[in-house]
């Protein structure tokens, strides 16, 4: 349009000066040289037009012929860096779909022709990791760190390299010169926490989140949530040397997020020294709407040391009000009726949660009302003992396929934030059972004993008679019911007959320790014994 235009506009130019020439005419006349010549104004325009055409004409093949070297030259170079881009892309392809030696040939190639050209140099360093060549990497990525367009990108690679040799103190090195050079980069930001978090520094991870946060790396309901698990994390610590510097972390963790389980406990316990026993109770409450959990209600039913059995029942009751009987509040209705010997509660508690695939707590709770009520070696007892075996597992603490009941700040595996997630472990496939006989006199409703769940101990046994396999460790977690199911089902299957074998863990085993991690056991099946034992 505008083109259109300007096109009338130059073609009225032309047309109005060519009319005010012929409206106005006269003589030209140029003396040279003894010569002259003269002519109308008009063939003197058009002569001078003409000779500035040729003169223009001239001049163009003039300086063709004088940068005729410059363009040839710059032509090869444009050839050559046409192919050198053709050997980026193919390279890169080569790269993404795993073919080292093309890589490396299209890296080569793509070096020759273009140079040091950053991606170039990505592509050679990446052909070498995909060859396994881990020097010509990270050489590749040395020299990006030297080039300051690249060298955020060169401290990744050598990033990498580093952690990939097991390398801590350089790839520290390297995220937290990442990191002061880019701060808006993600993984240099990752790092550097992680690493904050390995050393124990929660202050210096604090202020990392708050300046990832700032910088929109993560969202504010992220950032809270973390700053909560850093505070909890330096109360714990601070816990027996620096109880004020703790209570006052952890009540800022609390604030952060009320449903963090690890800080709610904690701060009810740090009030309770203090002698604030409501406000340790609020918070417990608090966080037992967000989510119930066993450590809130241990802590809630304990708060007061000097409570009688009647007193923690009421407590419990208090606690299943509030979650509307969930399961977790009947396990704790159940626990406290135990301990107050009042039975028939307790198994009234339990019973909506023995109706369907009773966890292992389930099952123990009511091995051990039964064995108070008729005795370890009762067949209720041994059935229930048994039923522990097989039921399936409660919640845990579980991280990067780790599973505790000990809650911790970070993952043991990957050293990520606040991993730890309480879930129930995934149920494990079980192989096809051994035949064996079933004994017709058996009660109705009455499992066999089970096998022992600890590692077999050397004792005289007949002769024929198969060497025990080795029992098989799931995964770690710290054995605080587990236990007691394994040392009753070891008694009960050693003394079938006798009427007074407990329901825990035998003297010699010894106290567990509440921090350290206990693998779970499952027992092996003990050769030559395929008759069912009667429970009773």
């Amino acid at each position: 349009m505008w083109r259109a235009l300007a096109f009338l506009a130059l073609l009225a130019v032309a047309a109005y000066g060519a009319t005010w020439v012929a409206d106005h005419p006269g003589t030209v006349t140029i003396v040279w040289n003894g010569y002259e010549v003269a002519t109308s104004l008009a063939i003197g325009l058009i002569g001078v037009l003409i000779a500035a055409i040729l003169i223009g004409f001239i001049w163009a093949i003039v300086r063709g012929f004088i940068t005729l070297p410059e363009t040839l030259v710059r032509g090869s170079r444009d050839r050559r860096r046409a192919k050198g881009f053709s050997a980026l892309s193919r390279g890169m392809v080569a790269v993404g779909s795993g073919d080292p030696l093309a890589a490396r040939r299209h890296a080569n190639d793509a070096e020759r022709l273009l140079g040091a050209e950053p991606l170039t140099l990505l592509l050679k360093a990446q052909a070498a990791q995909i060859s396994g060549d881990r020097e010509a990497a990270e050489q590749a990525f040395q020299r990006m760190v030297n080039d300051p367009e690249t060298r955020v990108l060169g401290l990744r690679g050598l990033f990498v390299e580093a952690r990939r040799r097991e390398d801590d103190a350089s790839a520290r090195a390297y995220a937290a010169e990442a990191a002061r050079l880019a701060p808006s980069v993600t993984w240099a930001n990752e790092a550097v926490l992680e690493a904050q978090c390995a050393d124990g520094d929660w202050s210096g991870a604090n202020e990392t989140v708050e300046r990832r946060a700032s910088l929109g790396l993560i969202d504010k309901s992220t950032a809270r949530r973390q700053r909560a698990v850093l505070l909890t994390a330096a109360a714990q610590e601070r816990e027996a040397g620096e109880p004020e510097a703790a209570t006052e972390r952890v009540l800022k963790a609390v604030k952060l997020a009320p449903d963090l389980v690890p800080a709610a406990v904690l701060a009810a316990r740090l009030m309770v020294r203090r002698g604030d026993l409501r406000k340790g109770a609020k918070i417990i409450e608090a966080a037992w709407r967000a989510g119930p959990h066993p450590d809130l209600a241990k802590t809630y039913l304990n708060l007061r040391t000097g409570d009688s059995v009647r007193d923690r029942m009421a407590r419990a009751e208090t606690l299943a009000k509030i979650s509307s009987w969930h399961p977790e509040a009947r396990l704790a209705m159940a626990q406290a009726a135990y301990e107050a010997r009042e039975f028939g509660q307790a198994r009234e508690a339990l019973a909506p949660l023995l109706a369907d695939r009773p966890t292992v707590r389930a099952c123990l709770t009511m091995a051990r009302i039964e064995e108070a009520e008729h005795g370890a070696g009762s067949g209720r007892t041994r059935e229930w003992l048994s039923r522990a075996a097989h039921a399936p597992r409660d919640p845990l603490w579980i991280a990067d396929g780790v599973a505790s009941e000990i809650w911790a700040p970070v993952s043991p595996v990957s050293g990520r934030l606040d991993a730890f997630v309480w879930k129930t472990p995934t149920e494990l496939i079980a192989g096809p059972e051994a035949p064996h006989d079933e004994d017709a006199t058996a009660p109705e409703g009455v499992l066999a004993a089970p096998m022992p769940a600890a590692p077999p101990v050397a004792s005289p046994k007949a002769d024929g008679a198969a060497e025990p396999k080795p029992a098989t460790v799931l995964f770690p977690s710290a054995a605080k019911e587990t236990a007691p199911v394994a040392a009753g089902m070891a008694a009960a299957a050693a003394h079938p007959a006798s009427g007074s074998t407990p329901v825990g863990p035998s003297p010699a085993s010894g106290p567990l320790s509440a921090k350290s991690p206990t693998p779970v056991v499952f027992p092996p099946p003990k050769a030559g014994d395929t008759q069912p034992r009667r429970a009773g």
